[in-house]
């Protein structure tokens, strides 16, 4: 007998290891793959750091996984600079707003060991690691998966949260519409002369060969915060090249020294951004969270909270099946539906941010900029606008 689970969940990263811990706690029974072991963290800073929504906060609180994070190494964002490239200011401050804090920024490695401390704790995760899916035989009432190994697994669904580069997505015949903006998002960590205080910042501008960069400046624990750059690929593979004085030169000047001197505590890296698009992220037997169901530009930093969604609508979806089976795709609809606008919505504002900014006619430019100084000023509308992008 092959050992039968309601749900396969492939890639154990932080939207893996969530999906497989919310439907382990919708008393479905679980396995989870993952080829590469996880490593506790170590006290040098992680170069990989997301901006984590209240609402995505209250989903790791319910998986156990937030309060094993260690508090000093947690930073809450109070407050949102924006400049536009010319005049153009927008202030989101969740005091003006009523609420505690707009996000909180947190390592990457740190957060991916409290999730998977949580998934050890779990009774009904099974995980199979280091293991990959070499073969699915897909079919009804479950699918077989056959891992690097040997073993042969069945399930009712199987879930692909392996990346912007799903092979789970490949097997299962599903297609994406991938548009590359042309651009790298290049990341560092710094020491700061100044302190944030809690703040965020973010300038959109264009350098002076053309290209149309966006910079933010993510608040760390003490005087620290971390870098995330938007620019033609040219040019982040030049930034990536400078000397650690030079590039810490070049991250000052493009911050208007609004942290005063910088000193690099991580080496810089690149990684290529897109907009990746699918007509539906299920079929039959499968279903599709994280990066594996879309992609998205990191303007906003939303990118894995709408995976964070995907984890609350599927655990949803299935801990309500009744006596339908997991892979059934009457039921995956479902999912698939109450994803759709959420999705769809913020790639369409990221898109069209990102191009808006990319127009260098002169009525384009008065338009955005004081688009976003009218807004400024607008205190109902900002607040709103927290509450929907942080909040839901």
């Amino acid at each position: 007998m092959k050992p039968r689970f309601h749900a396969l969940i492939v890639g154990a990263g932080l939207v893996g290891s969530a999906t497989a811990l919310a439907l382990a706690r919708a008393g479905l029974n679980v396995a989870l793959i993952e080829p590469r072991e996880g490593a506790a963290p170590g006290e040098p800073w992680d170069i990989r750091v997301y901006a984590i929504s209240p609402g995505s906060e209250a989903l790791l609180e319910n998986l156990g996984a937030w309060n094993r994070l260690e508090a000093a190494r947690v930073q809450a964002v109070y407050r949102m600079d924006v400049h536009g490239d010319a005049e153009g200011e927008l202030v989101l401050d969740a005091y003006e707003a009523g609420v505690p804090k707009l996000a909180s920024i947190l390592e990457s490695a740190r957060l991916q060991d409290a999730l998977l401390k949580s998934v050890a704790a779990q009774d009904n995760i099974e995980v199979f690691c280091p293991a990959s899916v070499s073969d699915i035989a897909w079919g009804g009432p479950c699918s077989v998966v056959t891992l690097d190994n040997g073993v042969e697994l069945e399930a009712e669904l199987v879930v692909g949260a392996d990346g912007a580069q799903s092979a789970i997505r490949e097997k299962a015949g599903i297609q994406t519409k991938v548009s590359p903006y042309h651009q790298s998002g290049v990341v560092a960590n710094f020491e700061t002369e100044k302190s944030h205080r809690g703040t965020a910042f973010q300038w959109f501008r264009q350098d002076k060969a053309g290209s149309d960069d966006i910079i933010a400046y993510l608040p760390l624990p003490g005087n620290r915060m971390s870098l995330v750059w938007s620019t033609a690929t040219a040019h982040a593979q030049f930034l990536l090249e400078l000397d650690k004085r030079d590039f810490c030169k070049q991250v000052m000047q493009a911050g208007e020294s609004r942290l005063g001197e910088l000193t690099l505590i991580t080496p810089p890296a690149a990684f290529p951004l897109r907009l990746a698009q699918l007509h539906s992220p299920v079929r039959t037997g499968c279903a599709l969270v994280g990066d594996a169901a879309h992609g998205v530009h990191p303007l906003a930093g939303q990118g894995v909270n709408l995976g964070f969604g995907d984890v609350v609508a599927l655990a949803e979806v299935l801990g309500n099946r009744g006596k339908a089976r997991c892979g059934d795709l009457a039921l995956l609809e479902r999912y698939a539906r109450r994803r759709t606008e959420p999705v769809t919505r913020m790639q369409f504002v990221t898109d069209t941010l990102w191009r808006l900014f990319g127009r260098d006619e002169r009525l384009f430019k008065m338009a955005r900029n004081s688009g976003m100084t009218a807004l400024n000023k607008l205190g109902p509308v900002k607040s709103a606008l927290i509450h929907e992008a942080f909040f839901n």
